[in-house]
């Protein structure tokens, strides 16, 4: 049977487009053979209702197994095991399984995947709310079922996926908290004779990321160049730890030290060679293990050192070790560093990502733009 050309805004497969007009009255849009529908109501919950409905009924005569009993529970875990797991990390699989277990299914896993509604998400998204979970766990919980779904429209089992027609918590955006200059000199100075006083050097010269800064071995240093190879980062799985490769090209990248990078590696080198010593060591080669040479688990240093020199510094406690690569980041683009240089230390897969981050730093560069553009015409 042929296919009808049903396209809907800049959505998904089966999903509608839904505004709030001028008037107060909300208005959902699609289109069906080209031609552009539209639906009108008081409320989005009504507008959305009405689109879904029409949006299923202009499928109708596709040929979808619309009288199909798959279990809501049947199709997320053969989703899980025969889509998502061979395609993305060990962690994310985790992530998307543990959301499927604790939060789909014991709620939508008995009802048939063809019955689900856009009021069913709706009372799972308030049920989780109400029950303390955060805006931001709720999304990961609706972005799963999206996902799966939109599975389940490419297989042909069902016709609409009802995510498009719910809005999901807003989620406020995560404040990074970048230290002054200043003040990362005031870490440095505290973090002195600190087992991991080289850690903290390299974070916040070079903005690796923790798990890259914990998988590091010492066959990535080389101190006759004075740089280190980003090859790797370290993982929390439900088993324990991993090494996973970095998620895109530009993640496996060579960075340059400063030379108090390269004292502090060396010094720490020498602190090691004392624990290396001992009768219990297990050498895994690694920069910054445990003091028995294991792996170590990253929201240790975090609880066992960081915390302890931000009090000690004088620095805002709620400061997170990410922001150390924050704060490298934006000094550097500060200092007018290039940023495309700044992608590629931090390894973003793309300079959009960089710009999009750190846009509160480009008002600043374009001051210097317009400063150094004043200067080239001074003398015409």
């Amino acid at each position: 049977m042929g296919r009808k050309g049903i396209t809907v805004g800049r959505r998904n497969n089966g999903e509608g487009s839904i505004q709030k007009r001028k008037d107060g009255r909300w208005c959902g849009r699609y289109s069906v053979d080209g031609k552009r529908k539209y639906v009108y109501g008081k409320t989005r919950k009504e507008v959305s209702e009405k689109l879904f409905k029409l949006i299923s009924e202009s499928k109708s005569s596709y040929a979808f197994d619309i009288d199909s009993k798959i279990l809501i529970r049947d199709h997320m875990n053969d989703w899980l095991e025969n889509s998502v797991r061979a395609s993305v990390s060990i962690r994310t699989y985790e992530r998307r399984e543990e959301v499927t277990r604790l939060h789909v299914i014991p709620l939508l896993g008995d009802m048939k995947l063809k019955d689900l509604t856009p009021n069913h998400l709706r009372r799972l998204y308030r049920e989780k709310l109400d029950s303390g979970l955060s805006p931001r766990s709720v999304n990961h919980i609706h972005c799963t079922l999206n996902k799966a779904l939109n599975e389940a429209v490419r297989w042909r089992i069902i016709p609409v996926n009802v995510c498009g027609l719910v809005n999901p918590p807003r989620c406020p955006d995560e404040e990074m908290k970048v230290l002054t200059s200043k003040q990362v000199g005031r870490l440095l100075e505290i973090s002195k004779g600190d087992r991991f006083e080289a850690l903290y050097y390299l974070a916040v010269t070079t903005g690796m990321r923790r798990g890259e800064l914990l998988a590091l071995k010492w066959e990535d240093v080389n101190f006759n160049r004075g740089t280190v190879q980003v090859k790797r980062s370290l993982s929390r799985i439900r088993g324990g730890l991993i090494f996973v490769s970095p998620k895109s090209a530009k993640g496996r990248r060579n960075i340059a030290l400063t030379t108090g990078v390269i004292e502090a590696l060396r010094k720490h080198r020498v602190i090691q060679d004392e624990e290396r010593s001992r009768e219990n060591w297990q050498e895994n080669g690694l920069v910054f293990p445990t003091t028995v040479g294991t792996p170590l688990y990253p929201h240790l240093v975090v609880q066992r050192s960081f915390k302890k020199l931000l009090r000690k510094a004088g620095l805002p406690l709620d400061t997170r070790f990410h922001d150390l690569r924050h704060t490298a980041a934006t000094l550097l683009l500060t200092k007018g560093v290039h940023p495309k240089i700044v992608q590629e230390l931090l390894g973003h897969s793309s300079i959009s990502i960089t710009l999009d981050t750190y846009s509160h730093v480009l008002p600043n560069m374009q001051s210097e733009a317009v400063r150094a553009m004043e200067d080239i015409f001074k003398d015409d």
